[in-house]
Formats: structure tokens, C-alpha cells, sequence
């Protein structure tokens, strides 16, 4: 079995240096021709973000809060993967697996680390307290970079079913949310050796088009996917077919990665129209790093390449939880949801969040996550 090995991020001076210099020959365009968002990131707000980061941002920072929190890399499949493994000190803690999506990585739950792994230091019982699992999924962050083409998330969520295994949990439970839930649900499907429930926090039933909508919640649901279809999903459609054109421009440009980012950050989070409600810039450009520093523009676009089209839930029996945050981009309707997943044992709406639900209320996200578990402990 292949090893699992401590994994320590020194990142070297000459890439920060690099960084530095493209930042300082960055090229904007003018400004949109239509106010705010409604073309994309304003220049205002991307200048602003820029000059932070070449004069205050540092990176030495996050590099140090993720090699205390314990990183590793273990070779899964052909592929080294990337994961964070914070154990609990109550030794009766329930092992947790849980996945990042795009736009997101670990950097995503990094507010809500310390509450789940030792809930008494945080409000909580004994009885909540997690060990976390938390892996970059291929392609992205410190994960090595599939090669080949059949990396999608059937066979991530297998590499999953291994990890845990391999860490010796030999029951355990599963959450996500965007690409983690699809992953997430996919464990769910496919039974994983040990896996006894999952949580999501973005429930990936489609509506049924064909129907008319039977009441206001159906009728949310169906309008949340028409919107996300004709307005929202644009990037989706470019990078699940050219992920590698695309690619060149974000390896390019640290720039370019930032505006794609940041504008998902901005578009799906409950932040009435300003993302510095939610996020700070230096949240922003930790998640940013995460795909600039490693190059994984082509590589986590290339997910949607592989997956989009597989990206919808199978028929899932173990024990399902599901948050639906008030501002995710696309909201299932329970009716749906029943019809894949007869076994849904939690189902709530909490009062705020967005589709970054750990990054932007990680409070409300624990309080989610310990309710649903604690059904299947």
C-alpha cells in the first residue's frame, strides 16, 4: 500500500518574486460600458484587490496555517493527492470526509476546522466532535494533475472510498458542496466500504422542465435553474469544453485567475452585491493562491470536461442530509430530492449563505453539519 506522507508547503522566494513582478506589469481593460457587476468584475473592485495584494498580502500566512493544521500526500490511482487530516482529541469523534468545488479548495473550510474537530473549545458536546478529512480533488491545489483523460467523479469518489480506508476509518461519514457534492453523493451511490451517510450543502437535483411546478418551492427550484442556465453558466460551458484554451490565459496571468475567482466569489455568495461583507481580501487571495501558485487553471477546469455532464445525483439509499443555503445558485425542491434519495433523515434552510456555505457563515455551516450527523451517529 503506498505511503502516506507528511506533506510541508515552502513555497520558493523566486515564485512569490514572479508574482509580484506580473502584478506589477498587470494589463486592465476600461471599464464596462454597463455599472456594477452585470459584465463582470468592476475594474475599481479588481484594482483594489490587486494593489492589496502586491503591497499587504501575505502568503507566508496562509502557507503557515495550512502546515499546522497537517497536511499529507498519498498516491491514489496513479495520482498523489492533497489533503488536510485533523484529528480530534475526543477519541470518540466521527471521521468526516469532506470536498471542496470550483471555485473553492481547503481554504474553504478553514473557519470551521476548529469548531467541528473540538467542538467543547467551541460551543458545542463532546458528542459532535469530527475527525476531518479534508482532500484537494485532482487537479487542484497540491494534488498532482491527472495526465489522462477519466478523472471524473466516479472514479474521484472511489479514490475517496481508499483514502479513508487507508487512514483506518472504517466508518465514516461524507460532505460537500458544488464538485464535492456531486463527489459527495457519488460515494453515496456507490455504496463506499464504510461510509454510513452524507451531508450536502448543494443538493444536485435537476427540476423536471417538462412538468409544471407544483407549488412556490417547485417554482423556486425550476427559476434558480433556468437563471443559472441562461445567465450563470457560461464559464461552466467554456470549461467543460475548452478547458486547456482557457488554461493558457489563467497560467499566464495571476490577474485573469483572480477575476475568475473573484467574480464567482461575488455572484454566489449572500453578499448583497459586495463580497468584502463576507469574505476579506486576504480570504480571496488565500483561495486565489491555491490555484496560481500550484497553475491549476487548466487542470480544475478540466473537471468539467470530464464531469458536467455526469454531474447530477444517482439514486442514493444511505442516510442523506441536505442544507439549502438561501443563496445557493440552484435550489432542489424536497419533491425532487425524494425521488433519488429515499432515505433524507435531515432537510433544513438555514437563514443565510451562499453557495461558499463553510466560507461565508461558518457558524451557521457547524450548526448544520453537527444537526445532520448526529442522526447517523
Amino acid at each position: 500500500m503506498p505511503a502516506i506522507k507528511p506533506f510541508r508547503l515552502v513555497i520558493p522566494e523566486a515564485a512569490l518574486a514572479d508574482l509580484q513582478l506580473r502584478l506589477s506589469l498587470a494589463r486592465l481593460p476600461e471599464p464596462a460600458t454597463t455599472p456594477g457587476w452585470e459584465q463582470g468584475v468592476p475594474v475599481e473592485k479588481l484594482s483594489a484587490l490587486i494593489d492589496y495584494w502586491k503591497t499587504a498580502y501575505n502568503w507566508r500566512r496562509c502557507e503557515a496555517m495550512l502546515n499546522d493544521f497537517g497536511q499529507y500526500r498519498t498516491e491514489i490511482d496513479g495520482l498523489n493527492i492533497h489533503f488536510l487530516h485533523i484529528r480530534s482529541p475526543h477519541p470518540e469523534a466521527m471521521p468526516l470526509i469532506m470536498t471542496h468545488g470550483w471555485p473553492g479548495s481547503v481554504i474553504e473550510f478553514h473557519k470551521v476546522i476548529a469548531p467541528l474537530v473540538d467542538p467543547t473549545a467551541h460551543g458545542g458536546k463532546a458528542s459532535d466532535a469530527f475527525h476531518l478529512v479534508l482532500p484537494s480533488l485532482p487537479g487542484y491545489g497540491f494534488s498532482d494533475k491527472p495526465v489522462d483523460s477519466g478523472w471524473g467523479i466516479d472514479r474521484i469518489a472511489r479514490a475517496w472510498a481508499e483514502l479513508m480506508q487507508r487512514l483506518g476509518y472504517r466508518h465514516y461519514v461524507a460532505q460537500g458542496g458544488d464538485w464535492g457534492s456531486a463527489v459527495t453523493a457519488r460515494m453515496g451511490a456507490q455504496r463506499a466500504t464504510g461510509l454510513i451517510g452524507i451531508h450536502l450543502n448543494m443538493v444536485n437535483v435537476l427540476p423536471d422542465e417538462s412538468s409544471t411546478p407544483d407549488g412556490p418551492e417547485e417554482q423556486a427550484a425550476l427559476a434558480s435553474y433556468e437563471y443559472y442556465t441562461r445567465v450563470e453558466s457560461g464559464y461552466a460551458r467554456l470549461q467543460a469544453t475548452r478547458p486547456q484554451t482557457l488554461g493558457y490565459s489563467l497560467a499566464d496571468s495571476p490577474v485573469g485567475q483572480a477575476a475568475w475567482i473573484y467574480e464567482k466569489l461575488r455572484n454566489w455568495s449572500d453578499c448583497d452585491g459586495d463580497p468584502e461583507t463576507i469574505f476579506t481580501k486576504d480570504d480571496v487571495l488565500d483561495n486565489v493562491m491555491l490555484y496560481w501558485l500550484p497553475n491549476t487553471g487548466a487542470s480544475s477546469a478540466r473537471l468539467y470536461y470530464e464531469s458536467l455532464a455526469n454531474f447530477a445525483s444517482k439514486r442514493v439509499e444511505l442516510p442523506v442530509g441536505a442544507s439549502l443555503f438561501p443563496k445557493e445558485i440552484i435550489i432542489a425542491s424536497r419533491k425532487s430530492a425524494d425521488l433519488l434519495f429515499p432515505n433524507i433523515v435531515y432537510w433544513n434552510s438555514p437563514a443565510r449563505g451562499g453557495h461558499f456555505a463553510a466560507f461565508e457563515q461558518p457558524a451557521l455551516f457547524v450548526d448544520e453539519v453537527r444537526s445532520c450527523f448526529r442522526k447517523m451517529r
